[in-house]
């Protein structure tokens, strides 16, 4: 039997609060998600201001880095370079950049969604969370 790493609800809520914090020092109104291995919500932060639409788009960017153990930004670039038929993967919805897996020791443990603001902003404020963990 193997044995696997899960995130605690301490650690959701360190990251959740070292995103914001990276999100509030550069005035970005954003959501921010934070979903377990399988793509579930353990984590859903609207920021003042961010855009309604943001929390929908936040977990579906979460959830599709946590299932696929990689940046939505691969999904993303993969159809803008032309492999269009990917757009019809199952359960992957949020295939933009923003999505970031949480990976330790080889292990997906979850993913971190961002929306709300430049794409590779939303990807900062998602790694700013993650390194968290190692704090």
């Amino acid at each position: 039997m193997q044995s696997k790493q899960i995130l605690s609800l301490d650690d959701v809520k360190k990251i959740a609060a070292a995103s914001e914090a990276e999100a509030k020092a550069n005035n970005w109104a954003v959501t921010i998600s934070v979903v377990d291995d399988g793509g579930n919500l353990l984590w859903l932060q609207r920021l003042d201001g961010a855009a309604p639409i943001s929390a929908d788009i936040a977990p579906a960017k979460a959830r599709t880095a946590a299932l696929g153990r990689r940046e939505t930004k691969i999904y993303e670039d993969m159809i803008n370079t032309g492999r269009f038929s990917f757009i019809t993967a199952p359960r992957l919805e949020g295939m933009l950049e923003g999505g970031v897996p949480i990976m330790i020791n080889g292990q997906c443990l979850g993913a971190v969604g961002v929306s709300g603001v430049k794409s590779s902003e939303d990807v900062q404020i998602a790694k700013a969370g993650i390194a968290a963990l190692s704090n």
